[in-house]
């Protein structure tokens, strides 16, 4: 195999790769301050990629108008979800919680059903070539200008993200309480809202990945959260669960790895070696690649 087809193919597992690191990066934002996890995660990122569909197909072929009102509308539904699953239920044991997640993730799915119907949808070509800006060229290869908005949205928002929790006093305050709510609680700071603001943080975080990942490939289906959530979890956990760094390297790995096992002929075991990857990672090393590293410490001191 040439170096340029290896190139390629380390462009498209990047390009894979940081949709997972986006989500993995919201549950790493939820579970670091709450201490909880969502399964309904993978249905705000369906949600979104539905969202944006309907922008595109019903108002303007704008990529970054798509991904304005998903990243508002997954907002609102991540506080929603709080608000359900967590706010009213914070004496309650975790299990609760965990099941009420999972009851809005198949209501979310069923009613995604009812609006826009249980098969696969598309946007037709001809919106699709007004969101083609073209393609470059490097070392050969073609990198689309989609490949290029996937990667140049995530490493934007993963700046963005960075900037928040270690330069402002929002963060200074969202680490507090990852730390400690109780004594962030004492110390004045109104836990509930925090809560809500990183859930809603983590809910736009999968918005936009739905975006992005459903216009990449342009399919658009209710079920479409499913495999995508349960890997973007499996590479929070494999970061460390509560390191927004080790969320983000994992979440590009898998991707990596998904993509080279298609192009050397274990396509229909793609996803089979993703967690085989993940699994061997975890078995060397059972706190994930930054174990030991909370949200706290997300500056990499």
């Amino acid at each position: 195999m040439d170096f340029q087809i290896l190139f390629e193919q380390f462009i498209n597992g990047i390009t894979q790769g940081s949709v997972y690191a986006l989500l993995a990066l919201g549950f790493t934002m939820i579970f670091g301050t709450l201490r909880m996890v969502t399964f309904a995660h993978g249905e705000v990122y369906m949600i979104g990629a539905y969202m944006g569909f309907e922008i595109i197909r019903l108002l303007h072929p704008s990529f970054f108008l798509a991904l304005a009102v998903a990243l508002a509308a997954t907002a609102l539904l991540g506080v929603i979800i709080e608000i359900l699953a967590f706010h009213f239920l914070r004496d309650a044991p975790h299990a609760t919680s965990l099941l009420v997640t999972i009851g809005i993730s198949i209501l979310l799915v069923n009613a995604a059903q009812l609006i826009w119907g249980p098969e696969t949808r598309a946007l037709p070509y001809s919106l699709l070539d007004k969101l083609d800006y073209g393609e470059i060229e490097i070392a050969g290869v073609y990198i689309s200008f989609l490949q290029m908005a996937v990667l140049g949205i995530t490493v934007l928002l993963m700046a963005l993200l960075y900037v928040l929790i270690n330069k402002t006093k929002l963060g200074m305050v969202i680490r507090a309480t990852a730390q400690d709510y109780e004594a962030a609680y004492a110390m004045g700071v109104r836990v509930n809202g925090i809560f809500m603001v990183a859930f809603a943080i983590g809910s736009m975080l999968g918005g936009v990945a739905g975006v992005l990942i459903g216009v990449y490939y342009n399919l658009f289906y209710p079920t479409m959260g499913g495999l995508y959530g349960l890997k973007a979890f499996s590479a929070s956990v494999v970061g460390g669960l509560t390191s927004l760094p080790g969320a983000v390297v994992a979440g590009l790995l898998i991707g990596v790895v998904e993509t080279f096992s298609v192009e050397f002929g274990a396509s229909n075991f793609r996803h089979i070696f993703s967690f085989l990857f993940m699994f061997l990672i975890l078995l060397f090393r059972p706190g994930g690649l930054f174990g030991g590293r909370e949200l706290i410490q997300a500056r990499g001191d």
